[in-house]
C-alpha cells in the first residue's frame, strides 16, 4: 500500500505550490530533485500534517494522514531543513526533550538515544552543549531525533545543506543504512545527494512532477545530448547564448565547453556519456547545487 498522494495541489493566494500531484511511494530512498520555488517544502509539509491540501488526498496504506492524526505521526520522522532546538541543551538532553513531546517512555528513550547516538557518530559527544555543535552535527542531531520513535516514513528536507564534502558523505552513508526498512524521502537540490543512494529519482518543478524513474533512466530520458567542444576565446560567449553549457573550462586561446543539446553544436564537437548532474542541469536551466532551496 505504502504512501500515496491522489491529485494533490497547495495553492496560496491564487499560486499552485503544489500542483496536481499523483505518486505512490513505498519501502526505499526516494530523490525529490528541484531548484529554489520549485514546491519541494510545501509537498513535505502536507506529507507531515503541518498543512493541509488545498485539493486531493494524501494516504498512508489506504487511510487519509489527516484523519488518522496521531497515529500516523507515531510513524513518521521529520528533519526539516531549519529545525528548532534550545541551545544549552545538551545533545543527550535535546533527545531526550523531543522523546517526552513525541510520548515516548523514558526507559525506552534512553535506551534509542543511546542507539542512534552510536548511529550518527555522535556518542562522545553526547554531553556537548547543541549550540557549540559543528553545522555537520547539528544535522546528525537532527536525524537521531527524527528516529527517536522508529518512524516507518522519514522526511528529510535538504538534510546535507551546508555541510562539506566529508560530512555530506557521511550523511549519505548514514540515510542508506536507515532505508533498508522504511521509507525515506529526501528532498534536495544536490545532485550528489541522491545519485547513488535514491532507487527513485523525482524531478518538480513548478509544484509539478515532471520525471519520476531511477538515475540510469533520468539520463538515458537525454539520449545523445553532451557534447565536447574546443573553441577559439572570443566565441564562449556566443555558445554561452545559443546552448545550454554544463561546463567551462579555460585553457590557452580558448575553452573547453561542455554543451548539452542534440545537434552537434560545432564540427569538431564529440559525444560524452551523460551524467545525472548534466541531466539536472539540462531540464532545471541552471548547475546543480548552484542555490539553496528556501522555499516554504
Amino acid at each position: 500500500m505504502g504512501l500515496k498522494l491522489d491529485n494533490v495541489s497547495k495553492e496560496y493566494a491564487g499560486v499552485q505550490a503544489v500542483d496536481h500531484v499523483t505518486y505512490s511511494m513505498k519501502r526505499g530512498v526516494y530523490g525529490l530533485l528541484g531548484v529554489n520555488g520549485a514546491g519541494k517544502t510545501t509537498l513535505m509539509r502536507m506529507l507531515c500534517t503541518i498543512i493541509r491540501p488545498t485539493h486531493g488526498e494524501i494516504t498512508w496504506n489506504g487511510r487519509d494522514i489527516f484523519e488518522a492524526g496521531a497515529d500516523y505521526r507515531q510513524i513518521l520522522g521529520y528533519l526539516p531543513q531549519n529545525f528548532g532546538y534550545y541551545p544549552d541543551l545538551s545533545i543527550y538532553d535535546y533527545l531526550m526533550y523531543i522523546a517526552s513531546i513525541k510520548g515516548i517512555r523514558p526507559a525506552a528513550a534512553e535506551k534509542r538515544a543511546d542507539r542512534l547516538l552510536g548511529q550518527v557518530g555522535l556518542s562522545r559527544y553526547k554531553k556537548r552543549k547543541m549550540k557549540t555543535l559543528s553545522g555537520g552535527m547539528v544535522r546528525r542531531a537532527g536525524i537521531a531525533q527524527a528516529m527517536l520513535n522508529n518512524p516507518k516514513i522519514l522526511v528529510l528536507d535538504e538534510p546535507t545543506a551546508g555541510l562539506d564534502p566529508n560530512e555530506r558523505i557521511r550523511f549519505r552513508n548514514l540515510i542508506s543504512e536507515l532505508a533498508e526498512d522504511r521509507l525515506v524521502l529526501l528532498s534536495t537540490h544536490i545532485v550528489s545527494d541522491v545519485e547513488f543512494i535514491a532507487n527513485e529519482i523525482v524531478l518538480m518543478k513548478d509544484g509539478r512532477f515532471f520525471f519520476t524513474g531511477t538515475a540510469e533512466e533520468l539520463v538515458s530520458s537525454m539520449g545523445e545530448a553532451v557534447w565536447n567542444c574546443t573553441v577559439p576565446k572570443k566565441e564562449v560567449n556566443h555558445y554561452l547564448k545559443q546552448y545550454p553549457v554544463a561546463n567551462v573550462k579555460t585553457i590557452p586561446g580558448g575553452a573547453e565547453l561542455r554543451i548539452l543539446c542534440k545537434e552537434k553544436p560545432t564540427e569538431h564537437a564529440v559525444h560524452d556519456d551523460a551524467t545525472l548532474e548534466d541531466a539536472f542541469f539540462l531540464y532545471f536551466g541552471e548547475k546543480a547545487g548552484d542555490k539553496i532551496d528556501t522555499e516554504v
